[in-house]
């Protein structure tokens, strides 16, 4: 189903129009009201009238999430904060949160667009959706509830709770879709095997996001419970979920570009790279009022694609992502995203898709770990059986990433589970 069909299958020179007319509008409304991008602009000798249109974004600044730290907590709002009626925040493990702020015109924006990835995944009026992610400063929870009332659907506002009582209020409702990180669905199809519930649900579609997951993954998912998984992508410095999502042929993310105007970089040059080109995904915000941003630097690693889709979708794509600039691993000289040991992992039919990377210096040499939970019927006492296993990841890994890797076996469910973003590596390293 397509929601907006004027925005979602409009021309491609009607939507660089489009871009084009809400662009100028933006850097000019910036250049005014936020005296952060008056600055940036001013020290790089742009004035609001050198921007004609997109093609012309390369002469605007990047903005990265130093910028909102540096501005903490409403240095970066756009409008006075008696228009502001909502804000929602990062978790800042790292540092201070970043702060982002909402107007009714953004938070009726921000339904439409979730509204858009709900069609995506052929959740209609009749549907009954349970949101089981995070509720508060997270925009998760909010964002896919909003969505699912602007869709007329039935929400199921259950956030992160015990497992149990997410599949009870399942079978109970009779809910067809459930929003959640995909880790914390691989753990409910757990609970769901071990209570033997599956007959009982009538779950159909499974909308994932908030943390990478693989192709590999997705099977896994669709297989276990009998649904269509979709991928859903958003951070909280653009607006939340909703930014991009696939639809059923699962070739891309469609990205909302008559609001996010997106380009790909280089990470290390910051130039462009060709399209189809794997880089660095930035977006510009076109029509957010509060906490519009200009060539925000993601860090997330995709490449675009232009062309028409199947789905009758004119919108760009952006590929799955491979992984995080920031995210990367460095071992021993080699370039290592845990996207490509978890693609490696699933590879392995006797593995469960809950693993832990260990990276650590020992004797000034970096090494790396991977703990891999065994499915329960490979799961054996003899030495020799676990011994082969071992060998067959330790090879599939090597395979995949070109190093040497340590791999510990671990019995079935005994890696955390977590109802948020799954943590998968633990850097032990001091660099000194």
């Amino acid at each position: 189903m397509i929601w907006n069909e004027a925005k979602e299958c409009m021309s491609r020179d009607e939507m660089t129009h489009l871009q084009s007319t809400r662009l100028v509008k933006l850097v000019d409304r910036l250049y005014h009201d936020v005296a952060f991008y008056r600055k940036k602009m001013q020290d790089m000798g742009i004035e609001p009238g050198d921007i004609k249109g997109v093609e012309d974004i390369t002469k605007l600044p990047f903005t990265t999430k130093d910028d909102l730290r540096d501005n903490y907590p409403f240095g970066l709002f756009a409008v006075p904060e008696s228009q502001v009626v909502r804000v929602h925040a990062s978790s800042g493990t790292t540092g201070k949160p970043t702060v982002v702020g909402y107007t009714r015109k953004d938070i009726d924006m921000w339904k439409e667009c979730v509204t858009r990835v709900l069609s995506m995944a052929n959740i209609g009026r009749d549907d009954k959706v349970q949101v089981s992610y995070g509720y508060g400063l997270f925009t998760g929870g909010l964002g896919l509830h909003y969505g699912v009332e602007n869709l007329g659907a039935m929400v199921v506002p259950i956030s992160t709770t015990n497992s149990k009582k997410q599949l009870t209020l399942m079978e109970d409702f009779g809910s067809t879709a459930i929003a959640c990180t995909p880790s914390y669905l691989l753990h409910l199809m757990e609970v769901i095997e071990e209570e033997g519930v599956r007959d009982k649900l009538k779950l159909k579609s499974v909308i994932c996001g908030a943390e990478p997951w693989t192709d590999q993954m997705r099977s896994k998912i669709e297989e276990g419970l009998k649904v269509k998984a979709y991928d859903i992508y958003g951070l909280s410095e653009i607006m939340g979920p909703g930014v991009a999502a696939d639809c059923e042929y699962h070739k891309g993310l469609h990205i909302y570009e008559d609001h996010f105007l997106p380009e790909i970089v280089n990470s290390n040059t910051l130039e462009p790279v060709a399209e189809g080109e794997e880089g660095e995904l930035v977006i510009t915000t076109l029509t957010k009022e509060a906490f519009p941003l200009i060539r925000y630097r993601t860090k997330d690693l995709t490449s675009i694609n232009y062309d028409k889709c199947e789905c009758g979708r004119t919108l760009a794509r952006i590929s799955r992502f491979t992984g995080r600039s920031d995210d990367m691993l460095i071992i021993r000289g080699v370039n290592v995203y845990p996207s490509q040991i978890e693609t490696a992992l699933l590879e392995v039919e006797e593995t469960k898709p809950h693993y832990l990377i260990i990276v650590d210096r020992i004797d000034n040499l970096d090494t790396i770990e991977v703990w891999v939970e065994v499915e329960d019927k490979f799961f054996s006492d003899e030495i020799r059986k676990l011994e082969n296993l071992t060998k067959k990841i330790g090879y599939t890994l090597k395979q995949a990433i070109g190093l040497q890797v340590k791999v510990k076996l671990v019995e079935p469910r005994t890696l955390e589970r977590t109802e948020g973003k799954a943590v998968r590596v633990v850097d032990k390293r001091v660099i000194l």
